[in-house]
């Protein structure tokens, strides 16, 4: 915080402006093809409307809540490679980066690598793909020849929207071919891997075409097509998740016989045993692969989507928009994955007036030949050599050096050597060959394929009430506002036996098709009193979702403003989110691991007679130290059994039951004002407090294989006898966390934009801390600063941003420990061409290829180099 003000300290009053309030406009946002000058001095930031925040058109300075938002002009000037990374620069917003072409938006806190806490939509639709429950960055998106404007709305948006929102949702508008028609063509061409210890440089391309046609005044279409290629960013963090594996033989670092790095697979707990060797208990994994042994790092990104628009009236409008991609990139959730040859589709029928609106839509999902990183690896362990087999190597060496005079640190070191005889060796063609046999064995525990089916229909539909008395011939006041909607959503997957069965006991587990619905809908009236000073909303939402009783979402908002310029608001409203499909229904074999759905139709039975892993861990490394400690002439087994004597009271028995919503209340004050003559300085302040309960989470709990308590002890000592779970359940904590957001945006006189931001983020307290909740997994201070202009000189323009961020600590299954502080200058300058219409941008971002890491056990991400050639935009 003492850079920022530093910072901030030395720049003019115009370097402060909110590059994180960017303008930005409605989904139906007019014509209003305004030159650049006009924008800048026609009161723009009066008049905008936006549509994310109520589901109506309203005042920009007016929104009862916070909406961040990015129009064409601040997306021609973001230095970002796209408008997707350019959300990275809002304000109160956090995008973290598992791959190059995958990215996570997420605001308020509780972030993870599959947020499906913030919804993202395009047009209103919901882009997300089915069994994941969130979207794989924007691969199912529009182009930037496509996009007309960004909203974001940080904090929950569950009473309107439904869709687990309860972190906020994006809205991406695109542009309408009636007020948009033509051919547009965009050429990016960059490098990546400067400088990168894991690779040499490699090339970027995206290439993109627009075209759209008004065919007669009621008709018109377009489409779109990008097809992008790269080399993804590589994950190889080598640092050690057990180094006190062996503490009690004194065995660290690489003499650690159980060592564990981040971005090494195969080598996790599930894959070691523990070996008695010269009377002592030794833990010991097998040697595992490293993440960039297993995984080709091309990527490829081909996406398409058309479009028909039918007008029967110069207010209504029907459309039917087709959406499809095919991608090869890195994917994260608990584990890395490789997403190859894989689809998603999507159809949608959209109906828009001034009375009701209307959409319908269903998104197809195939994961294609996609597999499991870690799976991967652990089986190419196996294939060549059973842990049982390896283990006995493993002792024959161990015993055989230590026979000959060699230390025990030589002889661990050897005895790997002896029991990794045979090891197919990364980059062989046997190697490569059982890697392609594995990918497609749709088992975890013999293979690694990812082979899941999904889709999602969708129907919503809401009705302006208020407008349809008024047009009908009722005298109802225009300062009355009544809005009503109602939407379904029906999940359907087709079981593939590994990742997904079908629970209900009347049907075929492996054929018939598991089915996942919710049903919901709302009330909004709204008043405005003392000349539309004060506007007051209370909107009402149910949600009825199977396996659980109906829940109830209110929301209530205030906006005062005294004059136009100046508007203060207030809103208070709740949320739930429901079980995603993995989260309710997952059924997946890994690591001799079993993870299952925590509805109880998946688990029943399982929480009743379970003990906490991490309770079994204590429990066992207290067996060994007991073991290792004790120097009397007694046999190996009798210690052991001693040991297990001693040391049972550490178990503990599973308090955790089945999955219920997760749940937000949320309290949000902010400011607004549009300062300067002609509103050309922008402030927009919010401070919003959260309390949530029920957080859906997992948990690993093993299930002895015994019926008698008395011997659960002995039992769980030993993997062979114990089941082995983790499941999806809620944390018993209640966990608050508060923070707020401060933006400026300055237009200057030629046409110069300049901006900052700054926000401030906050875990409060948890009242009963059980470590099962999410993590928070975000920065306590981030802060942006921008300044940019399209025409500088003689058509040359340039937009630079900087932005910086906190360390913060990182919690997740895969490694917990502290992201470190992080900063990125990104940068580009542009050149226009009037005739025939070309813009040229030379960009980078990530200037300075500092590489960094935006959560832990994620890729190193460094510098994006590109020239961008525009024709038509």
């Amino acid at each position: 915080m003492g850079n920022f003000t530093c910072l901030i300290a030395g720049l003019p009053l115009a370097l402060l402006s909110g590059f994180l309030t960017p303008k930005s406009a409605v989904a139906q946002q007019t014509a209003a093809a305004t030159t650049l000058a006009d924008t800048t001095r026609q009161n723009v930031s009066l008049g905008e409307v936006v549509v994310a925040a109520s589901k109506v058109e309203e005042s920009f300075l007016q929104s009862p809540v916070t909406v961040e938002k990015l129009n064409a002009r601040a997306l021609r000037l973001t230095p970002a490679p796209s408008f997707f990374d350019a959300i990275e620069h809002l304000k109160g917003v956090q995008v973290i980066t598992p791959s190059l072409s995958f990215k996570v938006i997420n605001a308020r806190g509780f972030t993870n690598t599959t947020n499906v806490r913030f919804a993202q939509l395009v047009d209103g639709i919901d882009n997300q793909a089915p069994h994941i429950g969130g979207p794989i960055g924007n691969v199912l998106g529009p182009s930037d020849l496509d996009v007309q404007a960004v909203e974001i709305v940080p904090g929950t948006a569950a009473a309107l929207y439904g869709l687990n929102a309860i972190n906020g949702l994006a809205n991406f508008n695109t542009k309408n071919p009636f007020r948009s028609e033509g051919l547009s063509l965009q050429q990016k061409t960059g490098v990546n891997h400067i400088n990168d210890s894991n690779s040499g440089a490699k090339l970027f391309s995206e290439t993109s075409v627009r075209y759209a046609k008004v065919l007669t005044p009621k008709l018109a279409f377009k489409v779109n097509g990008t097809y992008l290629r790269g080399y993804d960013w590589i994950a190889n963090d080598q640092t050690e998740l057990n180094p006190n594996g062996n503490s009690t033989t004194n065995l660290f670092g690489a003499e650690n016989p159980a060592q564990d790095p981040v971005n090494s697979y195969g080598n996790e707990s599930s894959n070691r045993s523990t070996l008695t060797l010269g009377g002592k208990s030794y833990s010991v994994a097998r040697t595992g692969y490293n993440e960039k042994d297993v995984v080709d790092y091309h990527l490829q990104t081909i996406k398409y989507d058309a479009a028909l628009h039918y007008k029967p009236s110069a207010s209504t409008e029907l459309a039917y928009t087709y959406r499809g991609t095919v991608l090869d990139n890195v994917y994260q959730r608990s584990n890395r994955f490789r997403l190859e040859n894989y689809h998603l589709q999507q159809h949608a029928l959209q109906l828009t007036t001034p009375v009701v609106q209307a959409r319908a839509y269903i998104t197809t999902e195939n994961t294609g030949k996609s597999y499991n990183l870690r799976s991967a690896a652990e089986n190419l362990d196996r294939s060549y050599k059973p842990d049982a087999v390896w283990n006995q190597d493993y002792t024959t060496a161990w015993n055989a050096a230590t026979a000959a005079g060699q230390t025990v640190a030589q002889a661990h070191t050897g005895a790997r050597t002896a029991a990794d005889a045979g090891r197919l060796q990364p980059g062989t063609p046997k190697f490569k060959q059982q890697l392609s046999a594995l990918a497609d064995i749709n088992n975890w525990d013999q293979g690694a394929a990812l082979r899941v089916q999904a889709d999602l229909v969708h129907a919503e539909g809401q009705v302006n009430l208020a407008e349809a008395l008024r047009r009908s011939g009722n005298q109802w006041p225009t300062v009355l506002d009544l809005l009503v909607g109602a939407d379904h959503r029906t999940y359907i997957i087709k079981p593939d036996g590994n990742y997904f069965i079908n629970p209900e006991a009347n049907k075929d587990p492996l054929n018939d098709n598991l089915t996942y619905s919710k049903t919901g809908g709302f009330v909004q009236a709204g008043a405005r009193f003392l000349d539309e000073r004060i506007r007051l909303t209370a909107t009402l939402r149910a949600d009825k979702n199977d396996y659980f009783s109906t829940r109830f979402n209110p929301r209530f908002t205030a906006v005062y403003s005294p004059t136009r310029q100046h508007n203060f608001r207030v809103s208070y409203q709740s949320g739930y989110r429901f079980p995603s499909l993995f989260e309710g229904f997952s059924n997946v074999n890994s690591g001799q691991v079993k993870r299952i759905g925590g509805l109880r139709v998946m688990s029943d039975g399982v929480f009743e007679n379970s003990y906490l892993r991490s309770s079994i861990d204590a429990f066992n490394t207290a067996v060994t130290a007991a073991v290792n400690a004790n120097t009397s002439a007694a046999s190996a087994a009798e210690k052991r059994r001693l040991a297990i004597e001693q040391n049972q009271n550490r178990l503990v028995r599973t308090p955790y039951t089945y999955l219920k919503p997760e749940y937000i209340k949320s309290l949000e004050l902010g400011y607004k004002a549009a300062l300067l003559p002609g509103g050309r300085l922008l402030l927009d302040v919010d401070f919003y407090y959260n309390s949530y309960r029920d957080f859906i989470a997992q948990v690993e709990a093993y299930v002895p294989k015994t019926n008698n308590p008395d011997s659960a002890a002995i039992y769980l000592s030993n993997r062979a006898t114990q089941n082995r779970y983790r499941l999806w359940t809620n944390a018993q904590s209640q966990v608050y966390n508060y923070g707020g957001s401060l933006g400026l945006r300055y237009e200057l006189a030629g046409n110069y934009l300049a901006g900052g931001s700054v926000t401030y983020t906050r875990l409060d307290r948890t009242e009963s801390g059980d470590g099962l909740e999410d993590g928070f997994n975000t920065p306590r201070w981030a802060y942006n600063l921008s300044v940019g202009n399209e025409n500088a000189y003689k058509n040359f323009g340039f937009g630079v941003n900087y932005r910086w961020q906190a360390r913060y600590y990182s919690q997740t299954f895969l490694v917990n420990g502290y992201v470190p502080a992080y900063h990125t200058l990104d940068a580009q300058v542009s050149y226009t061409v009037a005739a025939p219409n070309l813009r040229f941008k030379l960009g980078a971002s990530n200037l300075l290829n500092e590489y960094y890491v935006s959560y832990l056990g994620g890729p190193s991400v460094g510098g994006l180099y590109y020239l961008a050639v525009t024709y038509g935009l």
